[in-house]
């Protein structure tokens, strides 16, 4: 007797479901976006407790006849594609035809449609037609999902609390509104109105029905092309932060998508401008030729292959990197758009115990009375294009006059000009200075060296030492005379002027780890920027320490001139604004 047999269909059905339909806001998807394919311009979904015993989809769309209002439900029964080479020009959500049938497979449905003549109502159990009839529903589609899971118990326990369910289906229909700007989006669940969009075809003013005008506030619009992408979209000011990357929101072809390569470039563009354990909010819409994207590659179509994905990267940088540096991006001291660290309270001990380790360097400057307008001073020379063709100054910060009044906790240094008051970090607006001559050191080709009277010698392990010799030639670039002492050992006899006295080993070993961390996929960019940022933070001015007011204006007149002026080389704030209408309403001279 044979051991193989062909499974029902009902089966396959509920096979699939496990691939399609994993919880309520996989249903919500799958539904929602057959509404789009229709056309629709209004789509109201209905929920009850989150989903987890009613989901109903309605919709204004074309609607259906009673021949396919039937066919619906057959597995890969679709009217997306019709031949094989369909597959290269997919313009619509869905096209699969597993979504309806894999649904009704494990819930009970009830379908009412029409497309302007008579309407069809359909009732489905478990994958088996109940009954269908006529019936008199207006233009358009309404599907209601009941008992979801009831026939598949190990799925049912799976399912997560009400709350849990509801954030899934409230984060999905926020992306497809702005992915759909044009069609007005309603959310209901348990009678409340929970989101809700206009559909008035505006980005922006959908970013700010769903995210509120603090947000969209603080959005920079971006849009650029190249022969194979359009861009369009709204990206955050630094200021805007989220502790995940959920509210990186990519559309390509008006298909939202998490493409790790992408979100990767976006936050690549941010670098320097943010810590790193935090993420933008952005809203970017990508068009291309169908042909250089495969939507084919997992059943929930979320994930997608980009052909020519290092064009659409450097187009996506460059777009975003400029956006950032046209604009002013010094922060607003409002509360309301100050957000905290959703792990503040752990963040408290780290924030200590770098307090200790900076106070103890600290104490090596203090030791002695510095002439720090001198540090500053020191071989700087104002920025200007020529340096990077793809940095734009910030002309509307170089203009900025700021008057230092004073220092508070010798950490702060407060200004002013006729628009508010300022609070400058004299470490972060230091750092930032110096990382960005040390970074410019790095890339000059006329290296100044000097000679160390005792080399300096580092002893590796065997594959350390293979590593770091592969790169010998870059780090002699970089001014360093280096080359093997014995065995697993290197020696190192002059290093470039640019290297913080009294830190040259230090420095070194911080190079040396860097290349050892990065071994698989060493980026010399990247390199340069991690060793500036780690030598500016040593030779900066340090908090809690004393500076003269003469140093003051000279740091104030070197940040103004930096490439990037508002964030130290870690990400952090260098600067923040009060303006003179947040005075005043804090003191209540304002009373609105």
């Amino acid at each position: 007797m044979s051991k193989i047999k062909v499974m029902s269909e009902n089966l396959a059905n509920k096979i699939a479901a496990g691939e399609v339909v994993e919880k309520c806001s996989s249903v919500v998807k799958e539904l929602v976006e057959n509404s789009i394919d229709a056309k629709s311009t209004q789509i109201i979904i209905t929920l009850e407790d989150g989903g987890l015993h009613l989901i109903k989809v309605l919709d204004d769309g074309i609607g259906m006849d009673e021949v396919d209002a039937k066919l619906a439900f057959q597995r890969h029964a679709t009217s997306k594609i019709y031949r094989d080479d369909d597959l290269f020009f997919i313009g619509t959500l869905g096209f699969r035809g597993e979504a309806l049938p894999s649904i009704a497979s494990v819930s009970e449905v009830e379908l009412k449609t029409c497309n302007g003549d008579i309407g069809t109502k359909i009732h489905i159990k478990g994958g088996t037609l109940i009954s269908e009839e006529k019936t008199d529903a207006k233009k358009g589609t309404s599907i209601t999902i009941t008992n979801l899971f009831y026939n598949t118990p190990a799925r049912l326990k799976y399912l997560k609390t009400e709350q849990s369910e509801l954030a899934n289906c409230v984060s999905l229909i926020e992306r497809e509104a702005l992915a759909h700007s044009n069609i007005a989006f309603t959310l209901i669940n348990n009678d409340h109105i929970v989101v809700k969009t206009s559909g008035s075809g505006n980005l922006h003013k959908t970013i700010h029905e769903i995210y509120g005008l603090n947000i969209s506030n603080k959005m920079l619009e971006i849009k650029n092309s190249c022969d194979d992408f359009d861009i369009y979209g709204f990206v955050c000011k630094p200021e805007v932060l989220k502790s995940n990357r959920n509210h990186m929101i990519t559309i390509v072809n008006d298909r939202v998508v998490r493409n790790n390569d992408i979100n990767r470039c976006i936050n690549d563009a941010y670098y320097m401008y943010k810590p790193d354990s935090k993420y933008p909010v952005v809203v970017i819409k990508i068009d291309t030729d169908p042909t250089l994207i495969d939507v084919n590659i997992h059943p929930t179509k979320q994930d997608i292959k980009i052909a020519k994905m290092d064009v659409l990267s450097d187009l996506l940088f460059k777009t975003i990197k400029n956006a950032l540096y046209k604009n002013l991006l010094i922060p607003d001291a409002n509360k309301d758009t100050i957000e905290l660290p959703s792990t503040f309270n752990e963040e408290k001990n780290t924030i200590v115990n770098d307090k200790i380790q900076e106070n103890t360097e600290e104490k090596e400057y203090v030791q002695t009375e510095l002439n720090l307008s001198s540090i500053i001073k020191e071989d700087s020379e104002e920025y200007d294009d020529k340096k990077d063709e793809n940095i734009i100054i910030n002309k509307d910060l170089k203009l900025l006059e700021l008057h230092p009044i004073g220092v508070i906790h010798k950490t702060f240094i407060v200004c002013e000009n006729e628009d508010g008051m300022y609070l400058v970090d004299q470490h972060a607006a230091h750092e930032r200075i110096n990382y960005e001559k040390v970074l410019d050191a790095m890339k000059d080709k006329k290296i100044m060296k000097t000679s160390m009277l005792i080399p300096i010698t580092i002893e590796l392990s065997a594959s350390e030492f293979i590593d770091i010799k592969q790169n010998f030639e870059f780090i002699r670039n970089l001014g360093f005379d280096i080359d093997e002492f014995g065995i697993n050992t290197v020696v190192i006899k002059e290093h470039p002027t640019w290297l913080n006295q009294g830190y040259e080993e230090e420095t070194i070993r911080k190079m040396i780890d860097i290349i050892l961390l990065d071994k698989k996929k060493f980026n010399p960019v990247e390199f340069n920027d991690r060793l500036a940022a780690s030598m500016a933070c040593k030779m900066s001015i340090k908090a809690n320490m004393d500076i003269s007011h003469d140093v003051q204006v000279e740091l104030l007149k070197e940040l103004v001139q930096c490439r990037n002026p508002y964030n130290c080389a870690h990400g952090r704030p260098t600067i923040i604004k009060f303006s003179n209408y947040d005075l005043d309403k804090m003191f209540k001279r304002i009373m609105n």
